[in-house]
């Protein structure tokens, strides 16, 4: 068995990464990064040091011409700015549900047609992908719900010829329950990144480093990465 994994990383994708290395070995599995036009660098070059921490296969490739028409706040060409405020008070202004401002058009249905395709190119069966229930929360992320994950599942499995899977292991797990298995697998959470800023050190209030510091306290534990005061 071969596995492919989406690995952006952040906190999840590092810990499907994890999951599949323990699962298959390191000669088994390939890391797939995307360039899809985001603000900032600094998650590519961890995504690089993961995989290399990993001893896996690195695959980036640039997607970011396909989300030139995009304002999405993640995006460097964007006009708009990144929420500064938890996901939770995003949708509150939505009414309870809607896309927040950092989702990028279909941009996870592109990135696991584009893993499909390498997949199949490098004989592997399976793609690894970390959409967790908290994205999809009041469909903040529509690309990250259980019924995109089932629906895209079936794209690929019939779209390959019935040879891959879209394996979502943490599709009814929260981020805390993510963070709990990776520690038990020892991850180093201290390479990841997950910040919508690309600064010397995270932000600490975009909804993605306020997420991810509850998962770590929930877990009775800190976050590696240092914040400012």
């Amino acid at each position: 068995m071969k596995a492919a994994v989406l690995l952006s990383g952040g906190v999840d994708s590092t810990t499907c990464l994890a999951m599949a290395v323990n699962q298959y070995g390191s000669d088994k599995v390939i890391a797939i990064n995307i360039l899809y036009g985001q603000k900032h660098q600094k998650e590519l070059e961890q995504a690089k040091k993961i995989a290399e921490y990993y001893h896996v296969a690195y695959h980036m490739l640039d997607l970011s011409n396909i989300f030139a028409f995009s304002n999405c706040s993640l995006l460097k060409h964007s006009s708009e700015q990144i929420e500064h405020t938890s996901y939770a008070e995003q949708l509150k202004k939505l009414g309870g549900e809607g896309s927040v401002s950092t989702y990028v058009p279909f941009r996870n249905g592109l990135m696991l047609s584009t893993a499909a395709s390498l997949a199949q190119s490098f004989k592997a069966q399976e793609i690894w992908y970390g959409a967790h229930k908290d994205d999809a929360a009041g469909r903040a992320y529509p690309d990250c719900t259980a019924e995109f994950v089932e629906y895209m599942g079936k794209a690929i499995y019939e779209g390959t010829g019935r040879e891959i899977k879209l394996v979502a292991p943490f599709i009814n797990s929260n981020k805390a329950g993510i963070v709990a298995q990776g520690l038990k697998l020892k991850v180093p959470y201290e390479l990841t990144w997950s910040c919508y800023e690309g600064g010397e050190m995270p932000c600490g209030t975009c909804a993605t480093c306020i997420d991810r510091k509850n998962a770590f306290l929930a877990n009775g534990t800190t976050d590696p990465l240092v914040y400012p005061n």
